[in-house]
């Protein structure tokens, strides 16, 4: 069993900053691709970021390129999402996910992600 804990979510100024951060425990880290999803109320659950294994591919939601990054220490088994320039739009639950295996075609659906944090709420205000 894979366990993941979300933590870094808050309130922030439009224009400011927050780091996510994805704590994993269970099995090797590093076997699994990371992702970032958020839901907003009233709006879809949507694929923010995602990160495979080794960090050599990542895919953006195209609202968050430029302002989001996301990253992984697979020595301390830690994923996380670097959120700058934030906008009220993107005040949302934000999860963090886990999938042994992922394509291109894939790693943006939910579909491929077998375990998932509890969530941390992000709040951007105008």
């Amino acid at each position: 069993q894979v366990h993941l804990v979300e933590s870094g979510g808050g309130l922030v100024q439009a224009g400011g900053s927050l780091r996510l951060s994805c704590s994993v425990s269970g099995r090797a880290f590093s076997n699994y691709a990371m992702g970032w999803f958020r839901q907003a109320p009233g709006k879809e659950h949507e694929c923010v970021a995602v990160i495979n294994w080794s960090g050599g591919t990542t895919y953006y939601l195209d609202s968050v390129k430029g302002r989001f990054t996301i990253s992984r220490d697979n020595a301390e088994s830690t994923a996380y999402l670097q959120m700058n320039n934030l906008k009220p739009e993107d005040t949302a639950v934000y999860y963090c996910a886990a999938a042994p295996f992922i394509t291109r075609e894939n790693m943006a659906h939910p579909a491929p992600y077998e375990y998932w944090g509890q969530g941390t709420q992000v709040t951007v205000s105008s």
